[in-house]
C-alpha cells in the first residue's frame, strides 16, 4: 500500500484520535490509517490489530481518498417495517382478540398473522419480519400448547387408572413398587455400610 499524508500533520492527529477513541472498532480503523501512513506493511498492521486483510485496506484506502473525514462510522439505515403505527395497533389488538371462526385455528401461528395482515391489512410481509415484529410488540411464541376442543379429561384419566397403573399412583406406593421391601432400602450405597462398622 502506498498511503501518505494528505495534510501535513495528519499522522499525529490520527494517532490522538485513536488514544482518544472508546470504540474498538473506530480505533482500529485510526490505527490501520495511522500506520498505513508509516509504511507498515499490511500483514504487520494485521498482526497488530488482529484485523483481516480487507479491513485493513478499507480503511487505508478509506483514509488515502477521503481523509480523516472517511475513517467515521457513518449512521446505518435500516428498512422501515412494512407495518408500523395505526396499523401495528391495528394488528395487536387483532392478535389479542384471539383466533376467529374464519380463521379455522385454536390459536394464532405466524403464518396466521402473516395471512391477516395481508387479508386485513393488505401488506405483505415474510414470516421472519412478521417473528421481528411479534417479538418487537412484546410477544412471544414459548406458550403452553393448547388443549383440544374434543379432549375428554375422564377418559384420560380412566386410562391412567386402567393401562398404566405406576404412572397413577402416589410417589410413596410407586417408590415402593420399585425398589422393593422397605426393609432393604437404604440410602447409603451396600459396599459403604460395611465400611462404617
Amino acid at each position: 500500500m502506498d498511503i501518505r499524508e494528505r495534510s501535513p500533520g495528519d499522522l499525529e492527529h490520527l494517532r490522538r484520535l485513536a488514544r482518544r477513541e472508546r470504540n474498538a472498532e473506530q480505533k482500529d480503523r485510526l490505527m490501520a490509517a495511522a500506520l498505513a501512513v508509516e509504511r507498515v506493511q499490511t500483514a504487520d498492521i494485521q498482526r497488530v490489530l488482529n484485523r483481516s486483510r480487507g479491513f485493513v485496506q478499507r480503511w487505508a484506502y478509506a483514509y488515502r481518498d477521503g481523509g480523516i473525514e472517511a475513517l467515521k462510522d457513518k449512521p446505518r439505515g435500516g428498512s422501515v417495517g412494512k407495518i408500523s403505527g395505526q396499523n401495528a395497533v391495528r394488528l395487536m389488538a387483532r392478535i389479542d382478540a384471539g383466533p376467529t371462526a374464519a380463521d379455522k385455528v385454536c390459536t394464532l401461528r405466524g403464518k396466521d398473522v402473516q395471512r391477516i395482515a395481508r387479508d386485513e391489512l393488505g401488506t405483505d410481509v415474510s414470516l421472519t419480519s412478521v417473528y421481528r415484529l411479534l417479538h418487537k410488540m412484546g410477544y412471544s411464541c414459548l406458550a403452553p400448547r393448547p388443549r383440544h376442543e374434543k379432549q375428554d379429561p375422564a377418559a384420560q384419566e380412566k386410562f391412567k387408572i386402567d393401562s398404566a397403573p405406576l404412572l397413577s399412583g402416589p410417589s410413596a406406593t410407586r417408590s415402593h413398587l420399585l425398589a422393593g421391601p422397605a426393609e432393604s432400602s437404604s440410602w447409603t450405597k451396600p459396599a459403604s455400610a460395611s465400611r462404617a462398622r
